[in-house]
Parts: structure tokens; sequence; C-alpha cells
């Protein structure tokens, strides 16, 4: 199988001869070229659960270790699928329920109809479905009976969206987790792939209001796909503001080396610029 999983795992010695390991878990490739010219995320993290999860995953791919029983990771072709399964079936649920219910995931791909159909029919059990997919894309948003609460949008801009940002809830206490892997079968069942959790509370609101509040605003650079199967550019409506996503990221990096200069205007255009469909 090829391992496409972004894990590192570095081992330190530490004062009076402890020892602390560090992870780094990542949607992009480890690649020099491919950093300069694709948009990512990474964490980096020495939380005990997770390292115990790194340590066992290099075990089991270079040993013959048994799979563990993971504490945080979810990890291709033995958990993946299922785990995704199960959170858009939650979401369906709690529609039925009537409880608030909301799927967000962008990723460059999403060609699996497994996972198609579970958003199917979480989209007729009255869960808003938000997906960004750059590329291909088998799923029809707004066919009626089938896919009305779902819509789909395509962002190419300067630089290659690479995200996989996957957020099943609605609320401060939605499930945050990015990924290897797109909603690709090969990625299910041939692949090495993991999904982690963002569960500190301002990563997480990083991640969905800055980051994919900015992404769900773009009307600059957005394309809607169409029940047919067509693209249509997004409109900026009148009077509003045009939001390219990529171009605000960038400010909010730059602005970050000098916090004063300028980084509360692009912060209160982020928070201006957000639905009340775009975030959970």
């Amino acid at each position: 199988m090829k391992t496409h999983c972004k894990v590192a795992l570095v081992v330190r010695r530490e004062q009076y001869n402890s020892i602390k390991r560090y992870i780094h878990l990542g949607t992009g490739n480890y690649n020099t070229a491919t950093a300069k010219v694709y948009t990512d995320l990474s964490y980096f993290t020495a939380r005990q659960d997770i390292a115990d999860d790194v340590s066992a995953l290099f075990n089991m791919l270079t040993g013959l270790s048994d799979a563990p029983k993971w504490k945080k990771l979810t990890v291709a072709p033995l958990t993946l699928l299922d785990r995704l399964l199960f959170l858009i079936n939650r979401e369906a649920e709690k529609a039925r329920k009537g409880e608030p219910a909301r799927i967000i995931a962008k990723m460059n791909a999403c060609v699996d109809p497994t996972i198609i159909q579970a958003l199917y029919a979480a989209s007729v059990a009255g869960v808003d479905i938000d997906l960004i997919v750059r590329g291909m894309c088998s799923l029809r948003p707004g066919v009626p009976g089938v896919s009305e609460r779902i819509k789909v949008t395509s962002i190419v801009d300067r630089f290659l969206e690479h995200h996989r940002i996957f957020i099943f809830g609605a609320g401060p206490t939605a499930d945050v987790l990015l990924a290897s892997a797109d909603w690709m079968t090969r990625n299910f069942t041939r692949r090495i792939e993991t999904m982690f959790p963002i569960e500190d509370h301002g990563l997480k609101a990083r991640v969905l209001d800055e980051i994919m509040g900015l992404i769900m605003a773009d009307n600059v650079k957005a394309r809607r796909l169409q029940s047919d199967g067509s693209y249509v550019r997004a409109v900026i409506p009148e009077g509003s503001t045009p939001v390219r996503c990529q171009t605000a990221l960038l400010h909010l990096a730059q602005m970050s080396l000098t916090p004063e200069a300028g980084k509360a205007k692009w912060e209160t255009q982020a928070r201006l610029t957000l639905t009340p469909r775009a975030v959970p």
C-alpha cells in the first residue's frame, strides 16, 4: 500500500534524562517544491495521547505489531471510512430529531460512492452540507429530493488548494478534523492515511472562523457546482466586499509578523464575511 499520511515523530532526550516525543501531523506533502505552491495545514504537538498513537502507527508500519485501539488518530485502511460514515450519520440523526446539524468538508476530490450516498441521505434528513472540493466531485448538489441542502464550491487561485478539513456539528462543540485523505475509494482502501482532531479551543476557533470562514466567503475565485455538473462563478452581492480568501489569508500571515500593522482590518473582514450557514 502507498503510505500517504504525513506524520513525523521526534523522540528527544531532555534534561534529567527524560524522554519527550514531538509530533507533526499535516495535510500536505513533505516536499520542498509543492510546499511553496500548495495551501495546507500543519499541527505540531507533544500531547501524550497523540504521541502514543503515532508511535503505534510507526510500529505497525515498520514492524509486526498489530493495530492498537486508537486514542485520537483515525487510520486508513482500517477505520477511516467507518469513522466518516459514523460522523455523517450522526449529523443526519441529529437533524431528524430537530437538533442543529451541520457538515463542512474541504478536500481535493469527492468521488467515493459510499460517502456520497451517505451525504445524500444526510441532506434528505435535513443536514446543511457545504463541500469545498477543488477538483473531481461526483456528487451533484441541488437535486430535488436528493441533495437540496448540499452546496459544492471549487476554488482555484494562485496556490493549489490542498487542505483536507472536515467539520461535523454546529457551534463550539463541533468536531474539527484534519486529514491526509481525500474522499476517494483508493484513500479509504488502498493507502495508509491519517485523520486527527483539533481539540484546543483556540485552534478550533482559528480553523472555523479565520480559515474556513474566509474560504467559504470567497466570492472572487470561487465557482459553484450546479446540479447539471457545470460550474458558475460566484456572485458578489451589490454593495458587499469582494473576498479572495488566499489574499486575505496571506495578509493575515504577513500581519502576524507585525501584529499592529493592519491585522485588525483583516480580522474584522473575516468576521464580517461569515454567514450563518458558513460557520457552525
